[in-house]
């Protein structure tokens, strides 16, 4: 597993967790997907 991934999975799950104390569980997943990808450019971006 790279270290890229596991920045989209760890956004997922945290958006996850917040989704699920709102009632919004789905909405904050895809919120967090979102997130975990501009991460995951900006950090690939800043190693090149």
């Amino acid at each position: 597993m790279k270290m890229n991934d596991l920045i989209i999975y760890g956004c997922v799950i945290i958006g996850a967790g917040i989704g699920l104390l709102t009632g919004n569980a789905f909405q904050f997943v895809l919120i967090g997907l979102g997130v975990g990808f501009l991460l995951q450019y900006l950090a690939g971006k800043s190693q090149h």
